[in-house]
C-alpha cells in the first residue's frame, strides 16, 4: 500500500522538476513611440519608397516638401509637410491619363510605412 503512494508523489516530483526546465521568460513585443517621426525620416522614407516603387524622381524641393517623379505614363507628387502640432505628414498623389492609379498610390504608401517601421 506504501508504494502506491509513492509512485504519484514521485511522479509528481519529476513533472515539476521537467517544467522548471522550460522556463521562457517574458516575449519581447515592440512597443510603437509616441514620439512623432521627424520630417527627415519622412523625408528619407517616402524617397526611398518612390525607388522602391520604380519612381523616376525629376525634382525634389527639401524646404517646399514636395518630390515629383514619374513611372511611365503616370505623374507621382509626394507631399511632406510638418505639422504644427510636431507630426509630419505624408501624402501621395499619382495621377494619369485615365485620372487616379490607385494601385501605385498604395503601393507608394505601403513602402513607405515599411522604411518607418510600421
Amino acid at each position: 500500500m506504501r508504494g502506491i503512494r509513492v509512485l504519484p508523489t514521485a511522479c509528481a516530483v519529476l513533472a515539476l522538476l521537467a517544467l522548471t526546465g522550460c522556463y521562457y521568460g517574458p516575449t519581447y513585443v515592440p512597443v510603437a513611440s509616441s514620439k512623432p517621426a521627424s520630417f527627415d525620416a519622412s523625408w528619407q522614407a517616402a524617397r526611398g519608397a518612390a525607388y522602391d516603387e520604380g519612381v523616376h524622381v525629376t525634382s525634389e524641393d527639401r524646404a517646399g516638401g514636395v518630390i515629383r517623379g514619374d513611372q511611365g505614363q503616370f505623374a507621382v507628387l509626394i507631399s511632406v509637410a510638418q505639422q504644427a502640432n510636431g507630426s509630419v505628414r505624408v501624402e501621395f498623389s499619382v495621377t494619369g491619363p485615365k485620372g487616379q492609379d490607385q494601385g501605385l498610390q498604395n503601393r507608394l504608401t505601403q513602402a513607405y510605412q515599411k522604411r518607418m517601421g510600421r
